[in-house]
């Protein structure tokens, strides 16, 4: 299944039937990644699209959306989707857990669409409001859905970004987080969420996320996606420091190695949709490092796919990508 060896441990899984074709390049030869680069997710974006809720129930068939918190990003993040889903809410009883999930997701996405990124200071009266009807609504859902169906990690980690931007609490959030582990106890999107609440900004002591990430990725087997939370705990210390050459030592070189090679380039590493956004992650920590070896292998994988997360903490993400894939 698996294709040509780029690197040690850095396999790609080319034989792979649902793997969309790459489109067109930009002069750059680079291009962003497009439905998880799978033809099952984007046929359920079509679908969602369309607003065809019986298409959208067809279509998740070959997904656990109640684990599989990529592909339910993918929904949350389609604009239009708030348009139709609380009907499926209201009308489809059978299905109604996972219509729930959907619109809870959904509506902390448009509300932050409405609260904008800019600082709290920033933020206008009408925005505020808008942004706390919209999460209410997602509270309520997530919440229900989370009732409805309790073998669902999901639910949890939403509920921890809309705990996040109501301010409800560190209790709280801390009991969502556990309610979260208690379900899958390695979860990377449940970390890499507490990890955005440990920082500064948000509340957390200055090195408090790193300490985490470390702990949580001394826990994690070979190959588990728990090494990207390495990577990210060095980009958000880099965004925390205002300082660009922050992540220029050894020490963070060697440490972004070691995890790149017990998670996204050791051969137990599983392709799943979306996979290029872990490679993203430790493109741009590593070349935040200034590292020269390990980033290459990263980048050759990658072969020009590009996610818009993380490189947006750059004001020019696609170009700072494009210039480290150059120098790579």
């Amino acid at each position: 299944m698996f294709g040509r060896l780029f690197g040690r441990g850095a396999e790609r899984p080319e034989g792979d039937p649902h793997i969309l074709p790459v489109p067109r390049r930009q002069k750059n030869g680079m291009y962003t990644l497009r439905a998880l680069g799978d033809t099952w997710v984007l046929a359920l974006i079509e679908a969602a699209d369309a607003g065809d809720w019986a298409a959208v129930k067809t279509a998740l068939a070959p997904f656990d959306l109640g684990r599989d918190h990529r592909v339910l990003g993918e929904l949350a993040e389609l604009g239009g989707v708030q348009d139709w889903i609380v009907r499926a809410v209201e009308e489809d009883k059978e299905h109604r857990a996972t219509a729930l999930l959907i619109s809870g997701a959904r509506h902390i996405a448009w509300g932050w669409e409405a609260r904008t990124a800019e600082r709290a200071v920033n933020v206008t009266q009408e925005q505020w409001r808008v942004f706390h009807e919209r999460l209410e609504t997602a509270e309520e859902h997530l919440l229900e859905a989370a009732e409805l169906r309790p073998d669902w990690v999901t639910p949890w980690r939403q509920l921890l970004t809309s705990g996040r931007g109501m301010s409800l609490g560190a209790g709280i959030n801390e009991a969502r987080r556990d309610a979260a582990l208690r379900r899958d106890p390695l979860d990377p999107e449940t970390h890499l969420e507490w990890l955005s609440q440990l920082q500064p900004r948000w509340g957390g002591e200055p090195g408090q996320a790193l300490a985490f990430a470390q702990g949580a990725f001394a826990r994690a087997p070979h190959g588990h996606r728990l090494g990207c939370l390495i990577a990210m705990a060095y980009i958000e210390e880099w965004v925390e420091s205002d300082r660009g050459d922050y992540l220029v030592t050894e020490e963070i070189q060697a440490q972004l190695r070691e995890a790149a090679d017990h998670s996204i380039l050791h051969p137990a590493y599983v392709w799943r949709p979306g996979w290029q956004q872990d490679f993203n992650m430790f493109a741009m920590a590593l070349s935040l490092s200034g590292e020269r070896h390990t980033v290459r292998r990263v980048f050759q994988t990658l072969d020009g796919a590009y996610t818009e997360w993380p490189w947006g903490y750059f004001s020019e993400p696609e170009k700072q990508f494009a210039r480290r894939h150059r120098r790579a």
